[in-house]
C-alpha cells in the first residue's frame, strides 16, 4: 500500500480540510462550555454520558449541541 501525501489530494479536498480543520476543536470547545454552565435539568440524560461523548469526534459535540440540550 502506498501512503498519500498532501499533494497526492485533489485541490478541493486540501482546501475542504484547511476549511473544515479549526471547525472541529471549535464544537468541542463550546459544547463543553455549554455544558459545563448548564444546569443539568435542561440536558437529556446525565452530564457524566454527555461528558465522555464530546470527546468522539465529529459526532459527539454536533449530537450534544443539536440534541442533547433542551431550551
Amino acid at each position: 500500500m502506498t501512503r498519500t501525501t498532501w499533494q497526492d489530494l485533489p485541490r478541493w479536498q486540501r482546501a475542504t480540510t484547511l476549511v473544515l480543520a479549526p471547525v472541529e476543536p471549535a464544537l468541542t470547545v463550546v459544547a463543553a462550555v455549554d455544558l459545563s454552565r448548564r444546569p443539568a435539568g435542561r440536558i437529556r440524560g446525565p452530564k457524566a454520558v454527555w461528558w465522555p461523548t464530546l470527546i468522539v469526534q465529529p459526532l459527539g459535540p454536533v449530537l450534544y449541541l443539536g440534541w442533547g440540550r433542551r431550551t
